[in-house]
């Protein structure tokens, strides 16, 4: 398969499934909300035009995913829409068990425990003191890991959300779109 001015080419044998997922909301991740402060904010203190460009992103996408069907007859692609469940998560945490979800779970320093310069499981030097940069001790209801991916339970619960398929166009649960026909 070659991509070439936005077609693909041999399209006439490509067939399978495809999952197409939509990009997901970056504003509201530590490490955005650390390192670009004065960028304005929505009702959530999400970095606003930050999901915007990933809103235009998913929308772009989803233009291609309509000319990839037609293009590919043959082909089962499946758009999923990934950005909603996770601006959910972040927008709604208490609903789903989860809290603080604009702080990392494993960093240090500042209002979201994030900062470039110091990762999870470092030790570093504080005012002469040694510290251990750990997480927190109850990371099941954390939705960042260290300031850029999701914890172990934000990814169960993600996943527990786009396999039913209620988030997928077309609506197809996991174990029906993935089967050799």
């Amino acid at each position: 398969m070659v991509i070439k001015r936005g077609r693909i080419q041999n399209k006439s044998r490509m067939k399978g499934t495809f999952k197409m997922l939509r990009f997901r909301p970056i504003s509201c991740l530590p490490l955005i909300l650390a390192n670009f402060r004065s960028a304005e904010t929505d009702a959530y203190d999400f970095a606003k035009p930050y999901n915007e460009v990933a809103q235009y992103f998913n929308h772009k996408l989803k233009e291609v995913v309509v000319l990839l069907r037609k293009d590919l007859p043959l082909a089962a692609i499946i758009y999923v829409n990934i950005y909603s469940v996770k601006y959910s998560l972040f927008s709604n945490p208490r609903k789903y068990g989860f809290r603080d979800p604009l702080v990392a779970c494993c960093g240090f320093g500042g209002k979201y425990n994030y900062n470039n310069d110091v990762g999870c499981a470092e030790t570093i030097e504080v005012n002469g003191s040694r510290i251990f940069v750990g997480s927190s001790t109850r990371p099941s209801v954390r939705v960042v890991w260290d300031g850029i991916h999701y914890t172990e339970a934000a990814n169960k619960f993600i996943f527990s959300q786009i396999s039913t398929g209620a988030f997928s166009d077309p609506p197809l649960p996991l174990n029906m779109a993935c089967h050799k026909s």
